[in-house]
């Protein structure tokens, strides 16, 4: 088969189009295998570890951005530890912890919306319809803030069905 050299010009290029679109894959692929199957208890299901971290829940909501918490300031909620940055930020949370605390106990929201469960990066987060989502990193919060509303419905889903299936 012959090419003119436009049409061979054109064939290269949609040729290392998808080439570089198959490497991006690969390496989303790579960086989501972080992801478990099941529950890391490094992330807040183990009531001696520290959720977030150790970030103070309630800072997401009402700092510009999410802060440390201290041993000082510490409120044990849902089988998890939460630290907080100040006495005002603990006693929010404990009048109302379902407002502050992360949803699906902590884990990554894109991993929960493939059925996984991961640990996260504390500074890698979004607030959508005033609840608080964390994700495995920045790369993939960013990846869930495409597509965050259909994300958000298969990890409730998965969330729900799993809740029940443990009780």
């Amino acid at each position: 088969m012959m090419f003119s050299d436009s049409n061979r010009l054109v064939f290269i290029q949609k040729f290392q189009l998808l080439l570089s679109l198959i490497a991006i894959f690969t390496i989303a692929l790579i960086s989501l295998s972080a992801c478990s199957r099941e529950p890391d208890s490094s992330v807040t299901v183990n009531i001696t570890e520290i959720a977030i971290n150790g970030y103070d829940p309630v800072s997401y909501f009402n700092e510009s951005k999410p802060s440390r918490g201290t041993e000082e300031y510490v409120f044990v909620w849902n089988n998890a530890t939460y630290q907080f940055s100040c006495k005002e930020n603990l006693e929010l949370f404990k009048n109302n912890p379902a407002r502050y605390a992360p949803q699906y106990d902590g884990y990554c929201a894109f991993a929960m919306s493939r059925g996984d469960y991961s640990r996260i990066d504390p500074e890698a987060y979004a607030i959508v319809d005033d609840k608080l989502y964390l994700t495995f990193d920045r790369d993939i919060r960013n990846t869930w803030l495409y597509d965050k509303e259909n994300y958000i419905k298969k990890a409730d889903r998965i969330w729900q069905d799993s809740r029940l299936n443990n009780n």
